[in-house]
């Protein structure tokens, strides 16, 4: 075991981390809102709209994130070039940083286990609310926001910080599309002296250390949601 390595390549690894953390924050942010819509035309049932985020949430839990990274990151260059060579538009697609495939990979996949996470928060809340709120004068955005909302986070915040948790441990796979995260820094400081063992190490310690953090962080936000709790007789 070569420790010095070790504790050197901890550094470059950890110089990972604001990568892996921006691909979670934009992806989450894109899949929340996109999540918490599909999921509400799941409940609802609307036509068309419904069957699809059906479809494409069956596709998403079916297959692994590494099969979707390997179709998305193929598929999308070739499509931009067809789209690029037929209006003239003169740019070299494989130039485009991973980064941005990055943020439509993990965005695809979360948003669409958030929609399960979602379905069933929404599924908890009484319809009665939703009619009381109508009576009382508010519009159904505001009923919604007030509301609604509020009581779903907190039994959807479990499952949002284990989805947040995933989505940190995936980035782990960003090195398929050669972004410069967690993983592949420390597999390319391990490749000049073979030291693939002590930079495995580095990796999980790097990720534990994230992960928990962000755990702890969602377990302080659940108690300042716990006060929209409604009490069931």
């Amino acid at each position: 075991m070569n420790y010095q390595f070790l504790v050197e390549t901890f550094f470059v690894a950890l110089s990972g981390v604001p990568i892996a953390l921006l691909v979670t924050i934009v992806a989450m942010l894109v899949a929340l809102p996109l999540g918490f819509l599909l999921a509400l035309t799941r409940i609802n049932k609307i036509p068309v709209i419904h069957h699809i985020a059906k479809i494409y949430v069956s596709f998403v839990r079916g297959t692994p994130i590494i099969i979707q990274i390997f179709i998305i990151y193929s598929s999308i260059p070739l499509l931009l070039k067809m789209i690029f060579e037929k209006y003239n538009i003169a740019y070299d697609i494989y130039k485009i940083n991973p980064i941005w495939y990055a943020f439509i990979v993990f965005a695809f996949s979360t948003t669409a286990i958030l929609v399960e996470v979602f379905r069933s928060a929404l599924s908890t809340i009484e319809k009665g609310q939703l009619e009381a709120a109508h009576a009382v004068g508010l519009t159904t955005f505001q009923a919604y926001r007030r509301i609604i909302i509020p009581q779903a986070l907190v039994v959807a915040m479990p499952n949002i910080c284990t989805a947040t948790v995933n989505l940190i441990k995936a980035t782990s796979l960003g090195y398929a599309m050669s972004l410069p995260e967690i993983t592949l820094k420390a597999k390319v400081a391990a490749n000049v002296g073979y030291n693939y063992v002590e930079a495995y190490i580095d990796i999980f310690i790097v990720y534990l250390i994230l992960c928990s953090t962000v755990e702890y962080i969602f377990k302080r936000y659940e108690k300042h949601l716990s006060k929209f709790k409604v009490a069931k007789v």
